[in-house]
């Protein structure tokens, strides 16, 4: 498929099973639509999906009640927004946003670390690329997969270089896009690195953390597309709603 190449984020608030969960899931579910249908309203032309409020997350394995909660919230958003849905499982686990994708209409995932180590507040996150190509494979081979390189809130193995990390995603673990993001959330990416990526990635590379409307311009001249959260929210919050008056700043910056 053709990724959106301005994505909006919706970050769900605590879902069943997770340690701040206050019970109220229809609750979720309507903050999430009406951030979609806000995200949507602005004139983006896509939305990732993920569960930002079940931290403290899991490695790579998350408990089947947030897969299932996780698959309700993916048709909510879809039918408030109506774009092209991509669902990030936080924090690595690329088997299930298969899954979910498998069983509703998200066209895409995003994968924190699909190829390589990374060294988290959840341990050693170690890619699963050939796994996860195999499933993608069987059950929804037409999904497409973002995979991040040097992902935030994490460290690389002492030695890896950003070209050689790069160059080992695109050419050997099957994903088609290259995400590119600043230290943790909402935090810019180096445009330093940025371009670097950019230079080693024969795929579309996109920047994943702190676009503003003031920057998704000059970002966009390097990038091929961009994932914006935390400057679409309300005082620039990741945890709060989306702001109707940001997001369309957002999207007007591309056409001023």
């Amino acid at each position: 498929m053709t990724l959106p190449r301005l994505i909006g984020m919706v970050h769900l608030g605590p879902l069943p099973g997770s340690p701040d969960f206050n019970g109220d899931f229809d609750g979720v579910l309507a903050d999430a639509a009406a951030d979609a249908a806000t995200i949507s309203g602005a004139g983006f032309e896509g939305i990732i999906i993920e569960n930002f409020g079940d931290a403290p997350f899991f490695a790579d394995d998350v408990p089947k009640v947030t897969v299932a909660a996780l698959t309700t919230a993916v048709n909510t958003v879809y039918r408030a927004a109506r774009l092209p849905i991509g669902v990030n499982v936080l924090r690595n686990d690329a088997i299930a946003a298969l899954s979910i994708a498998a069983a509703t209409a998200a066209s895409f995932i995003r994968v924190n670390v699909l190829s390589g180590t990374m060294y988290t507040d959840q341990g050693p996150i170690v890619g699963r690329a050939a796994e996860v190509a195999r499933e993608r494979k069987r059950i929804c081979p037409d999904v497409a997969i973002m995979a991040d390189v040097f992902v935030k809130h994490a460290t690389p193995p002492a030695g890896l270089t950003l070209a050689d990390a790069t160059h080992d995603l695109v050419e050997r673990a099957g994903a088609e896009a290259v995400i590119v993001s600043g230290r943790g959330t909402g935090a810019p990416a180096s445009v330093d690195d940025l371009s670097k990526v950019k230079s080693e990635s024969s795929l579309p590379v996109y920047v994943g953390s702190g676009v503003t409307a003031s920057t998704i311009v000059p970002l966009l001249d390097i990038a091929d597309g961009v994932i914006v959260g935390s400057d679409i929210k309300l005082d620039g919050d990741a945890t709060n709603p989306v702001d109707p008056r940001r997001a369309s700043a957002v999207v007007g910056a591309l056409h001023t």
